[in-house]
Parts: C-alpha cells; structure tokens; sequence
C-alpha cells in the first residue's frame, strides 16, 4: 500500500513537471510571437514612413516642373510675341523693298527691250550675211563631196575588180588540181562486200566489225571536234569581217607609199582560207556521224573493207585506208 503511495506520488510530480515545460514552452512561443508581431509593426512603420517621404519627394518634383513649364510657356509666349513684332517689320520692310525692287524691275525692262531692238536689227542683217555665206560654203562642199565620192568609187571598183580576178585564179587552180586528181585515180574497184549489220543502241547502229563501245567514242570524238572547228571558223569569218569594215571607214591606206592594205587583204585572205577549211571539215564530221547511225561508219568508200581502228582514231572522219589514200583512189 505503501509503494503505490509513492508510485502515485512519482506520477504527479512528473505531470507537474511536464505541464512546467509546457507551461514555459508556452510562454516562450508567445514571447518569440510577440516579438515577431513588434518587428513586423516596425517594419510596416517604416514602409509607411518610406512611402509617406517618397510621395513628398514626389509632390515636391511635380511641383517644381510644374513651376519650371510655366516659366517656359511665360518666356516662350514672350519669345512668340518678341518675333511676331520682328516678323511684323520684316514683313513691311520686305513689302518696301518688293517696290522698289518692281520699279527697278520695270526701268531694266524698258531699257532691255530698246536693247533687244536694236540686237534684233543687227542680228538680221548679219543672219543675212551669213546665209549668203553658208550658201557658197555648202556650194564649195558638194563640190568636193562629189569629187571624193567618185575617186572612192573608183577605187572600189578597182579593188572589187582585183578581188574578183583573185577569186577567179584561185577557182581556176582548184578545178584544175581536181582534174588533175581525177585523172591519177585508178580504176573502179570491184564490188564492195556486204555490211553485216549489229544491233541499234542509242542510235548507232553497231556492225560486226565495230562494236557499240567504240563507236559511241568515237561519235563523242566527232561532236567534240565539230564544236573546236565551228568555233574557229566563226572566229576566223568575224577577223576577215573586220578586216573589212576597217577598209570601208577609211582607217587603212591603199594608196602606193602605204602598204598596210596590202598587208590587210593578204591577213584577210588568210582567214578566209582557214575558215574554209574548218567548215568543209565539219561537212566531213557531219557525214561520219550519219554514217555512225546507218551503219556504214568505218568501211571505205571504194573497196568496202573495214578501216584499221588506229586511223579512224587519228582521223575519226575518213573514209578510206592508207592504202588506198596513197594510192590515189580519193582525197580524205
């Protein structure tokens, strides 16, 4: 009985211990609040004497601008009143110089015109004086106008005449080299043996003697090489054409202490010929390539054999072999 005595007895004291600490607890939370609570209030103090001076600073700014535009609009309304006075004696001291300015205007205009008058009368008579003038002046010059066109004329028709003369000795020439070739050919050969036909690819039309592969390089080989002479012989025609014009205005002297015209006719001469010769070389190009497509690229043209492969590489669009080259049976 004794020992729950003390045991309860224990019991209360620590409940009375722990409501203490709870009690202290308490009162401590409650201070730590009341102290936020003062420092939040002082804090809001501040704020609201902070916004209190800046609204006065404020008030104090809009005050003095506004203090400042009115001074402004005061000196600038004085500025407005100053210059429209100054405008207002400008403006009548323009309006007098205007009149004066008229009148001087008007006695200028009075003393031009008699000036005008009196240069009238004499700009006549001396545009009289200068008709009569021009008149035997464009006289003198059909005159010599006329003297010089027929001594060019002259000379031109000389000129042509020569050209046409050349022109005649050298077709003269050719037909008889090409007579003369005629008559070294030899005899007809025999019949030509048959051309045995492949398959047609890409339009070529391959042969049992020339396959697709070769003869596609060889047409590139063709296109190639018509493209460079097409080029030179454009080039070639254009140097002669201006050649020409430079003869026509004059630039050139064909008289007998210069020889620079003789010089230009031979250079012209000389392009007129080589074109000549690229253009029958691209006929030739042209012909290989459509033998190319019927079949008959290749084979010569007077016996029927095949042409060695090497020579139609050297020379992509003959028609015959050496053999027969040498020999006479045609030109290349």
């Amino acid at each position: 009985m004794a020992g729950s005595n003390s045991a309860a007895a224990k019991k209360k004291i620590a409940q009375k211990k722990a409501l203490a600490k709870k009690l202290a607890a308490k009162k401590k939370a409650d201070a730590q609040k009341k102290a936020l609570a003062k420092k939040k209030l002082e804090a809001q103090k501040k704020l609201a004497a902070k916004k209190k001076a800046d609204a006065q600073k404020l008030a104090a700014k809009k005050k003095l601008e506004a203090q400042k535009k009115l001074a402004a609009k005061k000196k600038a309304d004085a500025q407005k009143a100053e210059a429209k006075k100054r405008a207002l004696a400008k403006k009548a001291a323009e309006a007098a110089r205007r009149q004066a300015q008229r009148e001087r205007e008007a006695e200028q205009r009075r003393k031009a015109q008699e000036r005008k008058r009196e240069m009238a009368a004499k700009a006549k008579a001396k545009l009289i004086e200068a008709k009569e003038k021009a008149k035997e002046r464009a006289r003198i010059a059909a005159e010599r106008a006329a003297a010089k066109a027929a001594k060019e004329a002259e000379r031109i028709a000389a000129r042509e005449a020569k050209e046409r003369a050349r022109l005649e000795a050298i077709a003269a020439k050719e037909a008889a080299r090409e007579a003369e070739m005629r008559a070294r050919r030899k005899p007809e050969p025999p019949p030509k043996p048959p051309i045995v036909m492949g398959e047609k690819i890409d339009g070529i039309q391959t042969t049992s003697k020339f396959d697709f592969d070769f003869l596609r390089g060889q047409r590139e080989l063709l296109q190639e090489m018509r493209a460079q002479l097409t080029t030179q012989a454009n080039r070639l025609e254009d140097e002669a054409n201006a050649l020409i014009e430079d003869v026509e205005m004059g630039d050139v002297q064909f008289d007998e202490e210069g020889g620079e015209g003789d010089t230009m006719v031979v250079e012209r001469e000389r392009d007129l010929v080589l074109s000549a010769q690229a253009r029958h070389e691209v006929e030739e190009i042209d012909a290989a390539l459509e033998r190319i497509k019927s079949g008959e690229y290749g084979y010569s043209i007077h016996s029927g054999l095949p042409i060695p492969r090497e020579r139609l590489k050297a020379i992509p669009w003959t028609q015959e072999s050496v053999q027969e080259r040498v020999g006479g049976l045609a030109r290349r």
